[in-house]
Parts: C-alpha cells; sequence; structure tokens
C-alpha cells in the first residue's frame, strides 16, 4: 500500500513543480516586456513630430539632442558680425541691406545682412529672388527699441533668424538672444518673448513676440521650395549706407562683384515705399505693402494658391486681388462679409477685415502677427475707398 503511494506522490509534486515554474516564467515576462505603464512624451512643437509618442522620456530627449546638434548652435560660430555681437556690426564679406517695404512684424525693427562665399556673387533675376550661391547665409535680427521717440535709450535683440543655402536647398533656423545680449542660441522649438517699449505715441505697448520653430520657417518661405523673400531686384532698388558711401543697392552689389547680370537702377523694377507718398501712387503703395506682408502665401505657386487670390504686384486682373470674389474656404475670416473687396466699401471687404482683426483663424497673415497695424490698415482703406464702384 505504502509501496504504490509514492508515484502518485511524486507525480504530484512535479506538477505543482511545473504550476510554479509556469508562474515564475510569466511574471518575468511580464516584468520584462514592460506592462507596466510607460511615461508618454507629447509635444506641441512641430519640429520635434519625429519623436513617436508612447517612447520614454530618455528616447525623446536624445531624438531632440540629435536634432539639435546638427545645426550651428550660435549665432555668434557663423562669424557675420565683428567686435561686440549685440552691436550688430557685419564682419568683412557680411554686408547689410535693406527694403523698400518691409513685412509688419508687430512693430519689431529689423537689421539684415548678408554674405556669400568669397568669390562668388548672386544672379539678377527680375521679377524673381535672386539666385545665391551655395553657402549664403542671410541673417535678419529682429529688436525692440526701449524708446520709439528716443533711440539714445538702447534696444532690447529678441531673435536672428537664419537662411543657409545648403547643396539641398534652403534651411531657415531660429537663435533667440538671451537675457545678457550676449549671443544668440539655436531654438528649433521657436520661442515667446514677453516684451515691452515705449510706442511713438508716448504709451508703453507689450506684446508677445512670437520666434518661430524650425516648420514654421516654411509656412512662409516654402512654395515649391524653400526660398528667401526680401531680396527681389525690386524691393533691393533703393540707396543704402555703406560706411562713407550712399549708393543704391543693385549698384554697389554690381561693382563689389556679389550681383551679375543686373541691370541699371534707373531700369530695373522698384517696389514704392508702403508709407512715402512720394515713392508712388496711393495704388502703387498699396500693391507693395500686400506683395511683402501677403503674397509669400498668396501667389500662383503658394500655399494659398488655390484661394484664388494673389497679390503680386504684376498682377493685373482685378478678380485675382479679390474684387467682387468670393472666397474659397475663410469660414469665420469673412467677418461676415461676402467679397475679397467692394470697390468704394472698405467695410464691406473680407480683406481689410482680415487685416483689422486679430482674432485667431482670422487675422492675416496668419503668422507673425498678434497685433493690428493701424497705419497699413489706413492705407489699405484708403485704397479700397478710392476704387470706382
Amino acid at each position: 500500500m505504502h509501496a504504490s503511494s509514492c508515484p502518485r506522490d511524486r507525480t504530484t509534486t512535479d506538477r505543482l513543480l511545473v504550476v510554479l515554474i509556469w508562474l515564475g516564467v510569466t511574471i518575468a515576462f511580464i516584468a520584462l516586456t514592460g506592462c507596466r505603464e510607460q511615461p508618454v512624451v507629447t509635444t506641441t512643437n512641430p519640429a520635434e513630430a519625429d519623436v513617436v509618442v508612447g517612447v520614454s522620456e530618455a528616447v525623446a530627449q536624445a531624438s531632440r539632442r540629435r536634432k539639435q546638434s546638427k545645426y550651428t548652435q550660435r549665432l555668434s560660430d557663423y562669424q557675420l558680425f565683428q567686435g561686440e555681437l549685440a552691436h550688430l556690426v557685419p564682419a568683412e564679406g557680411s554686408i547689410e541691406y535693406d527694403v523698400n517695404t518691409p513685412l509688419f512684424s508687430d512693430y519689431s525693427a529689423k537689421q539684415r545682412i548678408i554674405r556669400m562665399p568669397k568669390s562668388a556673387s548672386a544672379k539678377y533675376e527680375p521679377t524673381e529672388v535672386f539666385d545665391f550661391p551655395v553657402g549664403t547665409i542671410i541673417a535678419k535680427t529682429f529688436y525692440y527699441a526701449h524708446d520709439m521717440t528716443d533711440p539714445s535709450r538702447g534696444r532690447r535683440l529678441i531673435e536672428t533668424r537664419i537662411l543657409q543655402r545648403n547643396e539641398d536647398g534652403w534651411i531657415g533656423l531660429p537663435y533667440v538672444w538671451n537675457e545678457e545680449q550676449s549671443d544668440a542660441i539655436l531654438s528649433l522649438a521657436g520661442a515667446g518673448v514677453e516684451v515691452n517699449w515705449v510706442h511713438h505715441d508716448g504709451e508703453t505697448r507689450s506684446n508677445t513676440h512670437i520666434v518661430p520653430n524650425l516648420n514654421d520657417c516654411k509656412r512662409c518661405h516654402q512654395n515649391e521650395s524653400m526660398s528667401p523673400l526680401g531680396p527681389t531686384a525690386r524691393n533691393l532698388n533703393r540707396d543704402m549706407d555703406y560706411h562713407s558711401v550712399h549708393e543704391n543697392q543693385l549698384a554697389y552689389w554690381t561693382r563689389a562683384g556679389l550681383l551679375t547680370d543686373a541691370e541699371k537702377p534707373e531700369d530695373a523694377p522698384k517696389l514704392a515705399v508702403w508709407d512715402n507718398p512720394e515713392s508712388g501712387t496711393l495704388d502703387q503703395r498699396a500693391r507693395a505693402w500686400l506683395e511683402v506682408n501677403c503674397s509669400h502665401c498668396h501667389n500662383p505657386k503658394g500655399s494659398a494658391r488655390n484661394s484664388g487670390l494673389h497679390l503680386t504686384v504684376d498682377v493685373q486682373d482685378p478678380y485675382q486681388l479679390g474684387v467682387f470674389k468670393t472666397p474659397v474656404a475663410a469660414a469665420k475670416g469673412t467677418g461676415g462679409r461676402s467679397y475679397g473687396i467692394v470697390p468704394g466699401k472698405p467695410d464691406h471687404s473680407i480683406l481689410l477685415y482680415r487685416i483689422e482683426t486679430v482674432e485667431a483663424g482670422a487675422l492675416m497673415p496668419e503668422f507673425g502677427r498678434n497685433l493690428a497695424h493701424p497705419e497699413s490698415i489706413a492705407l489699405i482703406r484708403e485704397w479700397i475707398a478710392s476704387m470706382p464702384e
């Protein structure tokens, strides 16, 4: 009896051992495969869109570091300026330039410089942006005067945007100036910088200046491909101070070997200065403002091409300018109005509403502006009012 019960006891023990081993392996497998909750990484930065939601924070940080390390980290590393960086004195080979009509950027002022490789030059284009050689760097620094009624009180540098032409095309990179104003640091994620200043009317004003992230640069600068916007013959055709020399920019660039095949300034196209009545007619000044502030999207190749609203200065068709044109998909951006432009009736025109409003989803341009600009609003209002009904 006892002899015959031993095998049954051993069999039971063996089965229990197998069950315990199976349970142990299962628990170990669960632990190793990470059934415990993983930290979820979220981002509101489109420049980091390749960071997959659900990976660990460590992996996300490593991805950001890899992306960041691909590019020049500090503005000073480009060696575009000489002396104390905050003075923005162009180094040898860097040329400061200006435009006839600038983009409105919430009352910030801008300094623009360009540097091309030694012995290289840009090819003149009569209607498009010049064809710049590989290695060209364009830098635009945004700043606010502490007191716009008294420049002697100094300024605060906010950001410098770099456009660099590489073998595979242009790339735009944002650099945010530090509190010490000693350098600007690469910020692929962009930034919002709080600024205060005394305005021309003596009143203190404030704004959140939006620094674009890596992908935001493409929103304005990329049509068929990434490209600069400002350096066109018509917007560069103006005088500039070069140390002790006051000379037309097209002539100076040609004389300095920076531009080839250029027309003489008097024969080249010239954009009106939007706020200078001596530079052009009301129509020319309004069209200049619309081209610079709107046509980077509203052109036959731009991101808003499907709207049918084309605002470059060469457009002659009133319908393409918005005259009695119904919107394609403006939603709340119409302000309850029916047509882009109603001649003689600015307050019935969608175009005026979109540059007057500061409501998100309705204001134009849709990026780079938080504030209304009464001066340009008055210009466009007068332009529409002058159109025969």
